[in-house]
């Protein structure tokens, strides 16, 4: 059996470049752990062909709801090339959970100045949680390309009290 030679140098470099990896790696697994940063878990199938017939996302149900617990919830629909409602109004400082769902194809929304980024998955229910602490407009736009429509797709959402 032949052996391989290797030379130095190059046996440093790749020492070198796996050392790189796994600080990369290292760093990453540290800050995942130290704030808490996962990958969404909320796992919910749900069957877009029959979104709007009926359930949560019937078109009479989307909108604004104030829980028990003094939250809101937020159910939307995505679909080419909106957002149904255009528009909700929240209130600051107050806790936001947001579902909503695709109709059709991939969509993504996100609200800027907040931590509301989702990508909408058709056949899956997609869940954020936050808190609005400025009052004021805000635009909800489509972050993935959903066709040729998809500079028009956009929606408000009205955020009122708190600071201005």
């Amino acid at each position: 059996m032949a052996t391989i030679h290797i030379d130095p140098l190059e046996k440093r470099w790749i020492w070198v470049v796996g050392g790189i990896v796994g600080l990369t790696i290292g760093i990453q697994v540290f800050y995942a752990a130290t704030a808490a940063i996962h990958p969404p878990s909320n796992v919910e199938v749900i069957d877009s062909a029959k979104l709007h017939l009926g359930g949560e996302f019937a078109e009479d149900k989307l909108g604004v709801k104030k829980e028990a617990d003094g939250s809101y919830t937020v159910t939307m629909v995505a679909a080419r090339y909106g957002f149904y409602p255009q528009s909700i109004e929240v209130p600051a400082n107050t806790p936001v959970k947001l579902r909503i769902a695709s109709l059709d194809v991939l969509h993504g929304l996100h609200v800027p100045y907040s931590n509301m980024n989702v990508m909408v998955v058709p056949g899956y229910v997609s869940e954020v949680h936050t808190q609005f602490t400025n009052a004021g407009d805000f635009p909800m736009i489509c972050n993935e390309y959903c066709g040729l429509g998809h500079d028009y797709m956009y929606a408000k959402v009205h955020v009122t009290g708190g600071k201005s």
